[in-house]
């Protein structure tokens, strides 16, 4: 897949605007107490992650699997989903198709492999 402009673009928007609010938090707050606010809320949400990846999904998250991807792709990854599910839009025709194909392809792998393990 080649570059996609427009999200990426969108992405850096965003990603700007979090730095811009970063900023503002961490100079209202201080920054002794705003890494402490930030840190709580890391530690708040990936608890979550786990948490919910333990309970709902019954599998470790994909961080363990691909640390780099995790964090670098699955961000734009949920932009991509965001955009389609809220204004139709796709890098180009069928993108969505192609990657829910995908997608439902390696839960069906997982779930076969899992009830494998099972019985």
């Amino acid at each position: 897949m080649g570059t996609n402009k427009k999200a990426g673009s969108l992405a850096a928007i965003l990603l700007f605007l979090c730095w811009v609010g970063g900023s503002l938090v961490a100079n209202r707050l201080g920054y002794s107490l705003a890494w402490k606010v930030v840190l709580a809320a890391q530690v708040l949400c990936w608890t979550g992650q786990f948490i919910g990846h333990g309970v709902f999904e019954k599998r470790a998250p994909a961080l363990l699997d691909n640390l780099t991807q995790a964090f670098v792709m699955a961000p734009f990854f949920v932009l991509l989903e965001a955009l389609h599910m809220f204004c139709g839009y796709e890098p180009y025709p069928g993108f969505h198709a192609k990657v829910q194909a995908k997608i439902d392809a390696q839960i069906k792998e997982f779930r076969e492999k899992r009830q494998k393990k099972a019985s």
